[in-house]
């Protein structure tokens, strides 16, 4: 597995904040995706999942994530669909190839690199959906996770 550090520009996002098994993330990431259609926003980028907390620390019922998607264009948040900005930011980041279910082994090793070459986590790790798992084989899935990172001098 390669592991990269990189930069990764600004973005406004289009998000949902919840609490709750990560199963639901089709249905929210579908809401999310519509709120920006109906409001004529431009996508710039695949959905995407940020964790808040682990699984391990509190259990899949208490999961804290934002799910969203880049965009383009001037709108005011509605409803439970909030807008922000991510600012620029370094990253490890790792392509995973297979199930969303297999992803912590990925995440321990992403860890230990960081550890390994004198990197400090700075914030909340987030997973890229590469494709769409309606279109693929879950062999196939493409999920990118970057870990936000400062190295110690």
């Amino acid at each position: 597995m390669e592991i990269n550090e990189k930069e990764v520009p600004e973005m406004q996002v289009a998000y949902i904040f919840h609490t709750g098994p990560p199963e639901a993330m089709p249905e929210l990431i579908g809401k999310v995706v519509g709120w920006v259609m109906e409001k004529g926003l431009q996508i710039v980028g695949p959905p995407f999942g940020i964790y808040y907390n682990s699984p391990a620390e509190v259990g899949m019922e208490n999961m804290q994530y934002d799910v969203g998607i880049a965009v383009v264009g001037e709108v005011a948040e509605e409803g439970e669909v909030k807008i922000k900005k991510l600012p620029q930011r370094t990253v490890l980041s790792t392509i995973h190839k297979g199930s969303y279910h297999d992803v912590a082994p990925v995440y321990a090793m992403v860890y230990e690199y960081s550890v390994k070459n004198g990197y400090a986590m700075t914030g909340a790790p987030m997973e890229i959906y590469l494709n769409d798992p309606m279109e693929v084989p879950e062999s196939e899935w493409l999920t990118e996770i970057q870990f936000p990172v400062q190295k110690i001098e």
